[in-house]
């Protein structure tokens, strides 16, 4: 059994309604990163100093060595960047990604977050690479990074965002039970839940390009007027949505010496001021986007087929495709994921098994279809999904014409193709299903062959839609 981890499916082409308080129509959420004195030192105990997200174009690491202008740079974030940003942003609703070492460092820029009501999430216990960090070592990275987040400031974190991740972060992170969502994703413009054995656990994705770190990086903001048209053009596109009835979320990411400096700030004022001006917006810490999320959409568990057991999964769909498990045997076997948690995913799988078939075994899938209105379904020996498609179209209450004509028309068509007459009813009622019979009938074998597998793959989806979402 082969299984693919990662979702690509989401909330497909219908995402559920956020119903943002007071119906607003875009949340807005304001994340200010404060990494200055966590980031890569030796003087923390680090190999090497910091290369990542500063002035510096293509800086590199100095193993065994301090770098004195990356420190400096690192600390007018925290000396000056971190103050204009606070005269700005002091009165909106802000979540802080604090790394743990760096509040430690930082007490009266600590008090000042919390005198302006600010929403402290951990941001780890520090600035620097895990991906290559042992499990047991993040887990551990991660628990004191709660213990002395809650030192420093006086109160759990609710929020967990690392930034420079592990594939082990999020599980990790979800594991402890502490957080009320977890933010190391961008997979989406919406909060979403994963599962992590008992835990369910809310995501509130990031981003990465309504950030400010693309001051730093190559073909980033050049200036803050791209900064300001990035956003704007973000917020617009999002707005557009919700007004349309999709509301969404847009973060925006602020590093203290970045956008901290004066060429920069006015882009974030005038993007603020902008949001500002319009109805319906609704500026949120993501704690409180997190907690309405919760509430508003509850995670609900329901039964997945690609982490079926493979009893379990034939017995559920084996029926699908008439009489033949073989077709859910050989689903089963693929490379499933969330993907195939769904109706139309589900089919897919199914459907590419039916296909890949010889034309025997397709042949042995037409034939074990029943006749319309046939000798089975009168002596009430159809599948139950036959007896209901076959009723909803109205063929359990033929008159005695129309069950002979039924009949005269089955027998010729066997006859003629070797297979009975198929058709998906319930995209039709008694007498377009009896106008196609009597126009298909006339089709050469191989004609009605490819026509009728395409409506045994029809009438599998209309099934697995009764079944899945």
């Amino acid at each position: 059994m082969t299984r693919y981890p990662r979702d690509m499916q989401g909330y497909g082409p219908t995402p559920p309604d956020a119903q943002w308080p007071n119906g607003a129509k875009i949340a807005v959420q304001l994340v200010l990163n404060y990494e200055e004195g966590g980031e890569n030192n030796i003087l923390h105990g680090d190999a090497a100093s910091e290369a990542f997200l500063s002035e510096i174009v293509g800086a590199a690491q100095w193993p065994g060595q301090r770098h004195a202008n990356m420190e400096s740079i690192y600390e007018y974030g925290a000396r000056a960047g971190f103050w204009r940003l606070h005269r700005l942003l002091r009165d909106l609703p802000i979540t802080v990604y604090g790394v743990a070492t760096a509040l430690a460092r930082s007490p009266v820029q600590v008090a000042a977050m919390l005198d302006a009501g600010w929403e402290m999430a951990t941001h780890g216990l520090k600035w620097i690479e895990h991906k290559d960090m042992a499990e047991g070592d993040e887990r551990a990275a991660i628990a004191e990074a709660i213990r002395l987040h809650t030192e420093v400031t006086g109160q759990a974190p609710r929020g967990f965002y690392c930034g420079r991740s592990s594939e082990n972060t999020i599980r990790l992170a979800a594991e402890t039970g502490q957080f009320a969502y977890v933010a190391d994703a961008y997979a989406d413009d919406l909060p979403y839940w994963m599962e992590f054995g008992e835990r369910d656990q809310l995501i509130v994705p990031y981003t990465l390009d309504c950030n400010d770190m693309r001051f730093a990086t190559p073909q980033g903001f050049n200036a803050g007027a791209q900064f300001f048209d990035y956003l704007k053009a973000s917020f617009d596109a999002l707005y557009r949505e919700g007004c349309e009835g999709a509301p969404k979320m847009l973060s925006v990411g602020l590093h203290c010496r970045l956008i901290g400096r004066p060429g920069r700030v006015e882009a974030l004022r005038q993007f603020i001021e902008y949001a500002q001006s319009h109805d319906g917006v609704w500026f949120a810490t993501r704690e409180q986007i997190a907690d309405h999320w919760a509430a508003t959409h509850p995670h609900e568990r329901g039964e997945r087929p690609s982490q079926m057991a493979r009893d379990a999964f034939v017995g559920k769909y084996g029926s699908i495709f008439e009489h033949s498990p073989w077709i859910a045997e050989g689903a089963y076997a693929l490379e499933l994921g969330a993907g195939h948690d769904t109706a139309l995913g589900l089919h897919n799988a199914l459907a590419r098994i039916f296909r890949s078939a010889s034309e025997d075994q397709r042949l042995g899938v037409l034939q074990a279809h029943p006749d319309l209105a046939g000798k089975l379904a009168q002596a009430k020996r159809l599948t139950a999904e036959s007896t209901s498609e076959q009723a909803a179209a109205g063929l359990d209450a033929l008159t005695d014409e129309e069950r002979e004509t039924f009949t005269r028309l089955n027998n010729s068509y066997v006859e003629k193709h070797g297979f009975p007459y198929i058709i998906a009813v319930r995209d039709h009622d008694k007498a377009s299903i009896l106008a196609a019979f009597q126009r298909r009938i006339d089709n050469d074998r191989d004609t009605e062959f490819a026509e009728a597998c395409r409506q045994v793959e029809r009438i599998a989806q209309l099934r697995l839609q009764d079944m899945l979402p």
